[in-house]
């Protein structure tokens, strides 16, 4: 069973599944987020993001998005001038939202990989992970290749689900990780490849619920911020605010709330 926390959490996530439907929508924000409060002399940054993904992007119990990727562009935003306005958008539809102008920046623990770079133009790196195996307590799975011939969970269009497939694995997809992780406890799956962010939160959410996890066997991964291909004005722009961000410990601070131990160096 889910601890009550982690609850309130499903709640705002179950809302969001309305929108994902449809693709993308504006999902609440604070006065600070929002374009309605924006005058028309305002630089607005319009971000996109699958507000799914805790401790990342996810909705608080005020219904507004919080977490380490959404403290950062907003700290990003300041830093540049801009006022910042968060949409939420099924991840899959997100480099396709992007690439229509309905954003200018893409943050949604995106790792940068080839085939999306030929898509879109990424942001200097500013976030490692790396890929777990989630599992019931017992289940003695230490590799992917452990995994073929099991029911594998993971998210639509994820590293974890390109992970899989490499390994010759066919995963049964969702459209997010905690749906996948949900489904994990009600035993739908036998196990779930994700970031290993995501699922040591979803873990420590949930102490009671009989869940392990194990580091994937496969390279270290890099997130990075997507914007437009071609849009080199806004990428140097971010570049240098990112690292600036680093440098003078803001990035530091931020990622210290989040994960509570020091940031490693990228």
């Amino acid at each position: 069973m889910f601890k009550p926390k982690f609850r309130v959490i499903l709640a705002g996530l179950l809302s969001l599944s309305l929108f994902a439907l449809a693709g993308c929508g504006s999902t609440s924000a604070s006065s600070s987020t929002s374009t309605s409060a924006s005058s028309s002399s305002e630089k607005v940054l319009k971000v996109g993001s699958d507000i799914t993904y805790a401790p990342f992007e996810f909705m608080d119990d005020k219904q507004q998005p919080t977490g380490f990727d959404m403290e950062l562009i907003q700290a990003i935003g300041k830093d540049i001038g801009y006022k910042v306005s968060i949409e939420t958008c099924s991840f899959d539809g997100l480099i396709t939202a992007l690439q229509a102008g309905k954003y200018n920046a893409v943050i949604s623990a995106m790792t940068i990989t080839p085939a999306r770079e030929k898509s879109v133009t990424f942001s200097d790196k500013y976030f490692k992970s790396m890929q777990y195996i989630a599992m019931k307590k017992g289940s003695n799975f230490k590799t992917l290749e452990d995994l073929k011939g099991k029911r594998v969970g993971v998210q639509l269009n994820t590293t974890g689900q390109f992970d899989c497939e490499a390994k010759g694995i066919t995963p049964k997809k969702y459209d997010t990780t905690p749906d996948a992780l949900n489904d994990l406890l009600n035993g739908g799956v036998d196990a779930v490849v994700a970031d290993s962010p995501v699922v040591l939160w979803f873990q420590a959410q949930n102490p009671t619920a009989q869940i392990e996890s194990v580091p994937a066997n496969v390279d270290p991964e890099y997130y990075g911020i997507a914007m437009k291909q071609g849009d080199k004005e806004l990428a140097s722009k971010v570049n240098a605010s990112l690292k600036k961000l680093i440098d003078n410990g803001t990035y530091g601070e931020i990622y210290k709330k989040w994960f509570k131990k020091d940031a490693p160096k990228l």
